[in-house]
């Protein structure tokens, strides 16, 4: 299992997504604004093997709590993981 961010200096994290290796969070945050409804619970910024990943807690508008897992890197979504996803979609 991969250490937490926390565990490392927030100055590399910081310089890595000033030189672009790394997508800011504030993007992730607002792919996630504009795609569904719901409330931040926890955000979490794993780095295992060199990989950067962001992993998001959302809260929906019937209480379901789904996660998000985004690739640091590319910025891509790589896993869904909850209950009701749809009833979030803004779009369905």
């Amino acid at each position: 299992m991969g250490n937490a961010i926390g565990d490392q200096p927030w100055q590399a994290l910081h310089g890595e997504v000033g030189r672009g290796d790394v997508v800011p969070l504030e993007t992730i945050l607002d792919w996630l604004e504009e795609r569904y409804i719901g409330d931040i619970l926890e955000i979490e910024i794993d780095r295992d093997d060199g990989l950067v990943e962001y992993e998001i807690k959302m809260l929906g508008p019937q209480g379901q709590v789904v996660e998000f897992e985004f690739d640091g890197h590319s910025g891509q979504l790589m896993k869904i993981e909850g209950v009701r996803i749809r009833e979030m979609q803004r779009n369905p």
